[in-house]
């Protein structure tokens, strides 16, 4: 059997961490917006896909502002693209690392703001009847969707053992973030308090 996952095999554990991860935290999505999320996560994965590549094929991790700076100079198409880029970037950083964005000097409630605000933008600037109600989705939840990519990351770190459930259980005791004392519970470091869903 070939050790390499297919994009189809890849679409489908990201579907179910999704759909775990939205069960846990009581979060209903429309099925195409579910849709669109294991499509964002099964992309990244490849992690050239967060940088942009400059002139001479270097790349790098263009600043949010910069990304919406260059929207709003763009025509309707190409300012869609950029804006659901600026969405989509922002809510995998915010949800995948926010840990480490707590060391930088904007902070994941930057990239929280940027990304719903990018998607609202989208969601009007899109023709009605396509992606629209996606978009709108996206930008009224963002916040949640962050939680939800926040909880598959930490189950993720948790499930390679100590040091990465030790990472969970240093950003939990950081945080305080419900997702990951639900996966710290469901790991057995920490006992299920009263209250604590699912």
């Amino acid at each position: 059997m070939s050790s390499l996952v297919t994009s189809a095999s890849l679409k489908e554990f990201f579907r179910m961490l999704l759909e775990d991860a939205t069960g846990n935290q009581r979060l209903t999505l429309t099925e195409v917006t579910e849709f669109y999320l294991v499509n964002l996560l099964s992309d990244f994965v490849a992690s050239d896909k967060l940088f942009t590549r400059d002139d001479q094929g270097r790349s790098d991790q263009e600043p949010l502002a910069f990304l919406y700076q260059r929207a709003l100079h763009q025509e309707r198409e190409e300012r869609i693209r950029t804006l659901r880029r600026l969405g989509d970037v922002s809510l995998y950083r915010a949800g995948f690392f926010s840990g480490s964005l707590q060391h930088t000097a904007v902070g994941a409630d930057y990239y929280i703001q940027m990304g719903g605000a990018a998607y609202g933008q989208v969601a009007t600037l899109a023709p009605s009847g396509g992606f629209a109600g996606v978009y709108q989705e996206l930008a009224e939840k963002f916040t949640r969707l962050v939680d939800v990519l926040e909880e598959i990351a930490a189950r993720g770190l948790a499930a390679n053992g100590a040091s990465g459930t030790l990472k969970v259980y240093e950003s939990w005791t950081r945080t305080g973030n419900a997702s990951l004392e639900r996966v710290l519970v469901d790991t057995g470091v920490l006992v299920k308090k009263k209250g604590l869903s699912n």
